[in-house]
């Protein structure tokens, strides 16, 4: 009871913030400055506040939550990457429950190679907490090389980038087609106080943007056709990388290229809300208690690589990845067969098309670094951006 009534009182709080910046926007908030108070203003947006984000009690389940088989191949890729630089250390973005860098520690000391330093860069309080508790559980010489760190480092490093479902959650502008003309989608108040999506003319700069992706995937539009265009990864992949000297960033979201994110048919949009296990289209109905997430646009990102100086070292499914990772092998290993029959049910979800497998990819960026990832060898998608 005390719980509800504290996300009843933190849910009104943030509504209070929201309702206050579109009056203050003149009845109209970009969409994409909603979803950024939504998700990150300060002590009440989702991933600034105490909601139980991750896992079975929270609002959504991530690959590290489902099965330890994702972090142990992620640990084989940073053990390849650091084997090729002569050494170096993993900085991971947005660690959630921090689970995927308790296998990757637990992994890579396994693998003969570990850790000097492993750092997370995490905004969420709550989220930091909890990985905290969970990293103390590690043997006090895994646990000790674990910093925590509150921006992208400025001095020059080497290593291995992870970013797992962190692109997805970018605020992103909302845009329509209507008649040959492109119109940007904001938020309103309504009279009872809640919101509600409205229409106006984009601005030039959006109009532009919007024109050049049709252009650029080649495809006509119905009209009344919704997308979304996340105008801000270009900046945020260039300063995550900025201080990256040498080696490898590897992310993995929900996504695909270009022409397929803005196909024709795909007429709503990729907006997407994660409330208590539940996945629905409407960012208005729990704001600052549910995760609000868009599809990644790969070809933005690879757009990003180029303008930041990084090479684009590998495109693929999230299937191929693990399967080039070695996951087979670490289900075959299991102790017993017990064990092997739970792992190959996790490496299902992790590897059908149907589950996680296609719908998410996987995308190395490099710096300084030409040697050949195991992550990539059993697919190569990358002429599809």
């Amino acid at each position: 009871m005390a719980a509800d009534l504290h996300e009843a009182t933190h849910a009104q709080r943030l509504r209070e913030r929201l309702r206050q910046a579109v009056t203050a926007a003149g009845g109209w908030l970009s969409f994409d400055e909603y979803m950024r108070l939504a998700l990150y203003a300060p002590g009440l947006g989702y991933y600034s506040a105490g909601a139980h984000k991750l896992g079975a009690g929270g609002d959504f389940t991530t690959a590290p939550e489902i099965s330890r088989l994702f972090g142990q191949c992620l640990a084989q890729h940073c053990h390849q990457v650091l084997t090729a630089l002569g050494g170096g250390e993993v900085l991971e973005i947005g660690a959630g429950s921090g689970r995927l860098a308790f296998d990757v520690l637990s992994a890579m000391h396994l693998l003969g190679r570990p850790l000097q330093r492993y750092r997370i860069l995490e905004i969420s309080a709550d989220l930091r907490a909890r990985q905290r508790a969970l990293i103390a559980t590690l043997p006090d010489a895994l646990a000790e090389c674990v910093e925590w760190i509150d921006a992208p480092p400025s001095e020059p490093w080497q290593g291995a980038l992870l970013a797992n479902e962190v692109l997805d959650a970018l605020p992103v502008s909302s845009f329509a087609w209507r008649n040959g003309e492109v119109f940007e989608n904001g938020v309103c108040t309504t009279r009872d106080g809640s919101f509600d999506w409205m229409e106006r003319d984009a601005t030039p700069t959006l109009r532009d943007e919007v024109l050049r992706l049709r252009a650029d995937a080649s495809v006509q539009w119905p009209d009344g056709y919704c997308s979304e265009v996340c105008t801000s990864s270009q900046s945020w992949v260039a300063e995550v990388t900025r201080s990256l000297q040498r080696g490898v960033a590897l992310f993995i979201d929900y996504g695909t290229s270009r022409r397929e994110y803005y196909h024709p048919q795909r007429s709503a949009g990729t907006l997407r809300c994660h409330y208590r296990q539940q996945a629905h289209d409407n960012p208005f109905a729990h704001p600052g208690m549910e995760d609000i997430t868009a599809w990644v646009d790969f070809t933005r990102v690879a757009e990003a690589a180029d303008a930041a100086g990084l090479d684009v070292l590998g495109y693929a499914t999230q299937a191929a990845l693990l399967l080039g990772l070695g996951i087979e092998a670490q289900v075959s290993a299991a102790a017993d067969e017990r064990t092997r029959i739970m792992r190959a049910a996790e490496a299902r979800q992790l590897l059908m098309p149907e589950e996680m497998g296609e719908h998410f990819k996987a995308m190395a960026l490099g710096r300084g670094f030409d040697a050949p990832l195991a992550a990539f060898a059993h697919q190569d998608l990358r002429d599809r951006l």
